[in-house]
């Protein structure tokens, strides 16, 4: 019979935690560390999100969450390689206790055979009998070491010496001198009292051997059980790791569509109305250093660029009233001055020169003709209306130039900050032109209302089919002169419903 190596027990089958139950009361707390750094990031994340310094990077999070999900793996690794180690403890545990359990059956077997081969040559003293016995001696001292070694602890092995001691003794002691008195022919070789401590002594090994074997198989149980729980507790362990994995992956899923995804998305869409000329636009600061830096960088270009238009419209506002006021203090004054002159003169020239004064009369038609349009002229650049009573004024001014029938509602009775009101009167000025010009409309109602923000509505009775896209360029450029101001131009114009043109400008404080 082949024997295996020994092997070293551990001092506890039981009430030692192995090394899987280790892995699983520490993996519960690696994952409430990974689930604390995760609120702690969310906490940084709160906290003072104006200030860039506070912000985390979106490097270092990743870095973390990768680290952590890194670890995590690992030790769902390491609990399955700790796993296969125990279990591979345990089937070496389980085939050295068969294998004692088998070599102390054998030892028992040896000793049967001895007492068995005695007895029958005690019986009949024919040497045939011996052969059984003769062979038991001869195997002994192989099999007691086999027994030895196979032994899986220190308390079996002391006992498995005790055993193998009493078998020794009791073929040196008590078989051998026995069979030789019973060959001398001494009858006391074959009495009740040399019988009786045979089977004395070999009583006394089989009860041992019981004891052995009995010890051994409970050892075996236990193995087997805690191999099955090691499993288990594998399994449970490789679980939760598994479980904690792939929530920090859905966390930190979660975590980019929120802070990237998202952020970049509207970044998108920001640019998308920046370049459609919407300079009001900005984005949502973002707690997420990288992004937070693109978002300040896109609010601060787009407020650039808005005030610098805004400087520009302003500057062009002062050119026309400028102009406007130099058209009306100087040429037209000098006009007027001249046609005042020439009525003067055709009063004192006889009426009986009719070449002189039929080319006064036609001078002073020219001159008139050249007053009303430089007045319409200055009108179309800055009314001076607009600049001495407000936005109301003008409005209803227009309004009553208007070829076709015009109504203002206001609820406007304040002066506004000039830029708001030239750029409210040239879109009014516009939407009025474009209904009497294109919409074929019988009548237009406009209405201003001051609140929070100027709202100005212009609504036409015409053919409509009308959007931002056909506009026409003088609409489309007084949108864009809106836009400086943060202000919004909205038109609805079914086709066959009439076209109304909503502005929103807001106030400055």
């Amino acid at each position: 019979m082949t024997s295996e190596p020994p092997l070293q027990e551990r001092s506890s089958t039981t009430d030692t935690p192995s090394s899987v139950e280790h892995f699983y009361l520490n993996t519960d707390k690696l994952f409430i560390y990974g689930v604390s750094i995760l609120s702690f990031d969310r906490r940084i994340m709160r906290a003072r999100p104006g200030c860039a310094g506070s912000r985390p990077g979106l490097t270092g999070l990743t870095i973390a969450a990768s680290g952590l999900l890194a670890l995590l793996i690992g030790a769902a690794f390491a609990v399955l390689l700790w796993a296969i180690a125990d279990a591979n403890s345990a089937t070496s545990a389980r085939r050295a206790s068969r294998t004692a359990i088998v070599e102390a059956g054998s030892l028992e077997q040896l000793v049967l055979g001895l007492e068995t081969g005695q007895r029958g040559f005690l019986i009949t003293k024919r040497e045939e009998f011996l052969q059984p016995w003769q062979t038991a001696r001869k195997e002994f001292p192989a099999e007691a070491r086999r027994f030895t070694e196979t032994a899986t602890s220190p308390e079996q092995r002391r006992s498995a010496r005790q055993i193998t001691q009493g078998v020794k003794s009791l073929i040196t002691d008590y078989s051998v001198p026995l069979v030789e008195a019973a060959r001398r022919g001494d009858p006391a070789a074959s009495g009740l009292a040399a019988t009786a401590e045979g089977k004395r002594r070999v009583d006394a090994l089989r009860a041992q051997l019981d004891q052995y074997t009995t010890q051994e198989r409970a050892k075996l149980a236990a193995r087997e059980d805690t191999a099955g729980a090691n499993g288990r507790r594998a399994v449970i362990a490789a679980g939760v790791g598994l479980a904690a994995s792939t929530a920090l992956v859905a966390a930190f899923t979660v975590f980019q569509h929120r802070a990237v995804v998202r952020p970049v998305r509207a970044a998108a869409a920001a640019a998308g109305q920046f370049a459609d000329g919407d300079l009001a636009v900005r984005i949502t600061p973002s707690n997420v250093a990288e992004i937070g830096t693109l978002g300040t960088s896109f609010n601060t270009m787009a407020a650039s660029l808005q005030d610098s238009r805004t400087r520009i419209m302003e500057s062009v506002d002062a050119v026309h009233r400028r102009t406007a006021r130099d058209l009306h203090d100087g040429a037209q004054q000098r006009l007027i001055s001249l046609m005042i002159g020439l009525q003067l003169t055709r009063e004192v020239i006889s009426d009986g020169d009719s070449s002189a004064t039929e080319l006064l009369d036609r001078s002073m038609a020219d001159a008139q003709t050249a007053i009303d349009e430089l007045r319409e002229l200055a009108s179309g650049i800055y009314p001076s209306v607009l600049t001495l009573k407000g936005l109301p004024a003008a409005v209803k001014d227009l309004a009553d130039r208007c070829t076709i029938p015009a109504v203002v509602d206001s609820k406007c009775d304040q002066r506004l900050p000039s830029a708001v009101e030239s750029n409210a009167y040239f879109i009014v000025a516009e939407a009025v032109t474009n209904a009497v010009k294109h919409a074929r409309a019988s009548r237009i109602d406009i209405s201003l209302e001051l609140g929070e923000v100027l709202r100005l509505r212009v609504v036409d009775d015409g053919i409509g089919g009308v959007d931002e896209t056909t506009a026409g360029s003088g609409l489309t450029g007084l949108a864009d002169r809106l836009a400086a101001f943060g202000g919004t131009l909205t038109i609805e114009s079914p086709p066959g419903g009439g076209t109304s043109i909503l502005v929103q400008i807001p106030i400055p404080a």
